[in-house]
């Protein structure tokens, strides 16, 4: 009976131990499952949530998003093609384009079909551009004639092949217009007319066989002129005249031009020189021109 209530005495933590730390205690294994149940869980949502594990960025690749070019970056570009055509002069232009009509017939056709057909001044401009080069090559004071003729002799040349490829445009079939068929002749005959005239004959020849296609040219346009109408516009447009200055200034290079002018218009009153016959005033032109033709005829004093 002592024993049982005999007090024992009280134990108390050595003052040099941690009073925070508890006294151990025996954990139930019920204890320990939750714990690992409760680990591996955790575990489980870190690889859920972590972003190798998510199906909408493991489809695709994390590509760094490209940078724009802004608009006020400067960076080197080749000029568009309306503006290189601009600086291009018309010598460059036209080799461009013959390089490029070589290389392609089609577009040469369609160059061919689709531009405008030259105008007679424009053509005799351009004759005139080719007589300009032509003098500006003969050589300043006295020279002899075979020094000038190979100075000029390579400009010479391509005024004469330019007036040989101008003058079938004018001409008919391609020219139905007969007035303008005269009016570039009478430009181009012109300009022959400028051509030098050097002493020897083997430095002539340029000039006198460009006098002897023109003349050809000006007898095709008289005679197709004068299938329209009688050949009434050659007479009323002063071209008879005009034509025989032409053959005298060429000291008389224009003979087939004059035969044909002739033929087609004698019977208006008009000789090969261009001059009218005052006998003639009461010729069908001269009727038709002043109106009185098929005007009744008077008879008698009244």
């Amino acid at each position: 009976m002592n024993v049982l209530l005999s007090p024992q005495p009280p134990v108390f933590p050595h003052q040099h131990e941690n009073p925070r730390l508890s006294p151990q205690r025996s954990l139930s294994p019920f204890h320990h499952s939750m714990a690992n149940r409760k680990r591996k869980a955790d575990e489980d949502g870190d690889e859920t949530m972590s972003p190798q594990s998510s199906p909408a960025i493991s489809s695709r690749s994390l590509a760094r998003p490209s940078k724009k070019v802004r608009a006020n970056d400067l960076i080197g570009r080749p000029l568009s093609l309306p503006r290189l055509l601009e600086t291009l002069d018309t010598e460059q232009l036209r080799t461009v384009l013959e390089r490029i009509c070589e290389r392609h017939p089609d577009i040469g056709n369609e160059v061919i079909s689709g531009a405008p057909r030259p105008t007679v001044s424009s053509a005799l401009g351009l004759l005139e551009g080719y007589m300009t080069k032509l003098e500006d090559a003969a050589p300043y004071g006295q020279s002899s004639a075979e020094y000038t003729y190979y100075r000029v002799k390579d400009t010479l040349v391509a005024l004469i092949n330019a007036l040989s490829d101008f003058t079938p445009q004018f001409l008919p079939p391609i020219e139905t217009q007969a007035n303008k068929s005269l009016q570039f002749l009478d430009g181009a005959t012109s300009l022959i007319h400028k051509l030098p005239d050097w002493e020897p004959q083997a430095y002539r020849h340029h000039k006198e066989n460009a006098y002897e296609e023109i003349s050809k040219a000006w007898a095709l346009v008289i005679n197709e002129a004068a299938k329209r109408g009688g050949g009434i516009n050659l007479h009323s447009g002063g071209w008879d005249q005009t034509l025989s200055r032409h053959n005298e200034q060429s000291g008389g290079r224009l003979a087939g031009a004059i035969s044909a002018m002739a033929n087609n218009v004698g019977w208006m009153g008009s000789n090969g020189n261009g001059s009218s016959n005052p006998a003639d005033s009461n010729s069908i032109l001269n009727q038709l021109v002043s109106g009185a033709y098929g005007a009744p005829v008077r008879v008698g004093p009244w």
